[in-house]
């Protein structure tokens, strides 16, 4: 009588033993997910058998795995009731029953369908991609439909952080044989629901206008198609009350607040009303500045001095930040890697000033104990060790870990790069994991392109940067144009024989056509060596030997500076060059300096001796904002003669194209003219000078457009000048209107334009606009060039 109490009681209030998954129902009409059902009781008798019956794919075995009984058990309703369960929750089934015959225990189980494919339809605002990488459900997975509305709100998620809230989704099921079905998300996308109108209540100090200005989310224009911004983005606006809070923060307001950020849709659902209402507070400036530290190698007062916040400025809640990375980095320098700087902030309503305490907690010197190259699947650990300024057993320093950083990615073998300490096997000990992750090094490229220079173009080459993961760069390259025909092969060995030391060589032929310009044609064929090497951590210096043979061909009627360039001549020289580079990027660099000088000297053996000398400098500074550069650039060259020589027309300098925009190729400098009756001049062959000066002022810019189009702009002013000829290349002004004479004059040139620059997928384009303003007559000129090439 007990045990049937207790039988009927467990029944009662677990559920019979006997239970049933609800049918499979098409998905989409909103079902929760079924539930066990209450069939016949189980008698407690003893089980001498268990029967699997309905299943196709999951074994036998499986299911009664999941059992809490087996065969020579009593058949107990509660550890029934919980098989069951525990077989529902494997997702596994639709179905789910069990029951009792003569000592025989029977479960019954229908599988959940397996998904054949996943099918979209009516997307078109986002493709297919997109949607099937969000949603969990894919072809080969099971069918539930728990799942299925779990994925129609990811789908419906994807559409409204994209501006589509009247979207619908509608999951229909395709039954198929063998227990399959294809699963298909109808989708009606419904219109953009833009952002129509964005207010602001609470603003004293500034106007609606202004905080607009601030904040990410923008209101719907036409003229807006290249943005998503004026859609509404509920993760947007908590971004906005961020971008709002930093903004009064930066000005003085260290008790602003956003009280509430409220989305309002228009009834047709057409558009967003959002409407931020904002406690602006009072205006603070900052009031007593204090580091405190128990770190006996950190000086207090050193410390309070290279702080951004200083007592009686106006209060500036980023240099808080910027307060804690500096005495972080400042800690770390001195070998401190895990120092905890916290700031204490109090505020003084009555005075309108905050008080900073910076507290340095206690931490002990760290030493690195080992340093882990992590996620370099092809270049060798040793070409990353190399680049690091510290190794294990060192003092940890923060500012040689910067330092190392900046060297790896300098590599650019890596899509990014990161070092940080972590802790070691003991407080003073520190792992040093650099991680990096690798990106193609090597290329395969053919370009075509077109340049009102060189006409049409075309450049194939086969490059490696870092071949067999050793660092070393191996590139053969064919170019040809109009006026140019290249073959080279160039090779570089970055630490030659292990040390700091770079090495390599090229082995080039080139033919040059300057018809056009100067009535003559060179072909050279040679080899150079060269090295390169590090005199401190911004200046390098190199070394490089060049042989060669030019070949120069002229044209009938020219004048004897050009003739003289005809005939074979070998030139063996010898050179060295300088460079400190102090920029913050070496490839699109937005603070800093760069100087450079190089001299050849020809004449060590050959037929040709001359010196040549050339220098470059460049200061870049952002202004305004990070994006927006000035720039200010010159060089200079000169090259003269020695041994009795003359400089050759072909070794002289030759200006304008991109050299000096506003001009043409060999635009300015000295030129072969002839005088008109009227007194005008006709243009001649130009022949090159022995001394350059050339100098831009460029301010670059971005034109508004989404970064990923790679569209900027500049706006320019160029000016240099270009002569010095060599005596027995010039020719008298007899005064005469049928005899050429030559003009050798520095006279300066000026030309003022704008620029736009494409990083296009199939290269580099650049279009030019300039106008000489200070020129002489005898120069050619040109107002537009445009230009492209294929980066290696």
């Amino acid at each position: 009588m007990k045990f049937l109490l207790c039988t009927l009681l467990a029944s009662g209030l677990l559920g019979t033993a006997s239970v049933s998954g609800a049918a499979a129902q098409p998905a989409g009409q909103g079902a929760e997910p079924a539930e066990p059902s209450i069939g016949e009781p189980v008698r407690a008798e003893q089980v001498m058998q268990i029967l699997v019956e309905g299943n196709q794919r999951v074994e036998a075995d499986t299911v009664l795995s999941y059992l809490l009984i087996r065969p020579g058990d009593v058949a107990d309703p509660r550890l029934v009731n919980l098989s069951i369960q525990t077989l529902w929750a494997t997702n596994l089934f639709a179905d789910v029953r069990i029951a009792q015959e003569a000592g025989t225990l029977i479960v019954y189980v229908r599988e959940n369908p397996i998904i054949n494919r996943v099918v979209i339809e009516g997307n078109r605002a986002i493709n297919d991609s997109r949607i099937t990488d969000e949603i969990q459900l894919q072809p080969r997975t099971l069918f539930t439909r728990a799942r299925v509305q779990a994925d129609v709100q990811r789908i419906l998620e994807v559409y409204r952080r994209s501006g589509r809230f009247a979207v619908q989704v509608n999951p229909q099921i395709v039954e198929l044989p063998q227990n399959r079905v294809d699963l298909v998300f109808e989708i009606s996308e419904g219109p953009t629901t833009g952002v129509r109108r964005i207010n602001f209540v609470g603003n004293r100090a500034f106007a609606d206008r202004r905080l607009r200005g601030e904040i990410v989310t923008t209101e719907a224009r036409w003229w807006r198609f290249f943005s998503s911004n004026d859609n509404y983005d509920p993760d947007r606006l908590e971004f906005d009350r961020e971008q709002l809070r930093e903004f009064y923060a930066d000005r003085g307001y260290a008790d602003f607040r956003v009280s509430s950020a409220i989305a309002e849709l228009t009834p047709d659902q057409s558009g967003f009303y959002i409407t931020y209402t904002v406690d602006e507070g009072q205006v603070y400036n900052f009031g007593e500045i204090t580091v405190t530290t128990e770190i006996p190698d950190l000086d207090s007062d050193y410390l309070e001095r290279i702080v951004s916040t200083r007592t009686g400025s106006l209060y500036v809640g980023s240099r808080i930040e910027e307060s804690i990375d500096t005495l972080t980095f400042a800690a770390g320098a001195a070998g401190y890697a895990f120092v905890d700087v916290r700031p204490r902030v109090r505020t003084n309503r009555e005075s309108q000033t905050v008080d900073i305490e910076y507290v340095i907690n206690p931490a002990p010197r760290v030493y690195i104990e080992r340093i882990d190259i992590i996620g370099n699947s092809r270049t060798l650990d040793r070409v990353i060790r190399r680049e690091m300024e510290l190794v294990e057993g060192d003092a940890f320093n923060q500012v040689l870990i910067n330092l190392s950083r900046s060297r790896v990615r300098r590599l650019g073998f890596f899509e990014n790069v990161e070092i940080d300490p972590v802790q070691g096997s003991a407080a003073d000990r520190a792992r040093v994991e650099v991680r990096v992750t690798e990106q193609p090094t090597g290329e395969l490229a053919f370009g075509v392109g077109y340049s009102s220079t060189d006409s049409f173009l075309v450049d194939f080459s086969v490059s490696e940067r870092n071949l067999r993961g050793r660092g070393q760069f191996l590139r053969f390259r064919v170019s040809s144009s109009s006026r140019r025909r290249q073959i080279d092969i160039r090779f570089t060995e970055p630490r030659f024989l292990d040390r700091n030391l770079a090495a390599g060589f090229d082995l080039f032929q080139i033919r040059s056509n300057f018809s056009r310009e100067a009535s003559f044609e060179t072909e050279s064929t040679g080899f150079s060596l060269r090295t390169g090497f590090p005199l401190t951590a911004s200046v390098e210096a190199g070394l490089n030997y060049t042989l060669r043979n030019d070949e120069g061909r002229t044209f009938s009627g020219v004048s004897e500076a050009i003739r003289r360039a005809a005939g074979s001549r070998m030139t063996s020289l010898v050179g060295y060059s300088v460079a400190w580079n102090r920029v913050d990027d070496f490839r699109f660099p937005t603070r800093g300096f760069t100087m450079s000088m190089n001299q050849d000297i020809a004449g060590v053996g050959g037929d040709v001796r001359y010196v040549r000398t050339e220098a470059r400098g460049a200061v870049y500074r952002n202004v305004f904002r990070r994006d927006i550069v000035l720039s200010l650039t010159g060089e200079t060259g000169y090259v003269l003669g020695w041994g009795g020589d003359d400089v050759r027309i072909n070794d002289r300098f030759f200006k304008g194209g991109n050299s000096f925009r506003g001009f043409e190729t060999a635009g300015v400098g000295p030129r072969v003219v002839q005088r008109r009756e009227d007194g005008t001049l006709i243009r001649g062959d130009a022949l090159g000078g022995n001394f350059y000066a050339i100098g831009a002022l460029e301010l670059g810019f971005p034109l508004g457009l989404p970064e990923q189009y790679g569209i900027r702009g500049s706006v320019f002013t160029e000016f240099g000048t270009m002569g010095l000829l060599p005596s027995v290349d010039q020719i008298t002004d007899t005064g005469g209107t049928t005899s050429p004479f030559t003009i050798d004059e520095l006279a300066p040139r000026v030309s003022v334009g704008v620029s736009i620059f494409w990083d296009s997928p199939f290269g580099p384009v650049r279009f030019d606009f300039a106008e000489a303003v200070v020129y002489q007559d005898y120069d050619r000129r040109e107002f537009f060039r445009f230009s492209t090439s294929t980066g290696f």
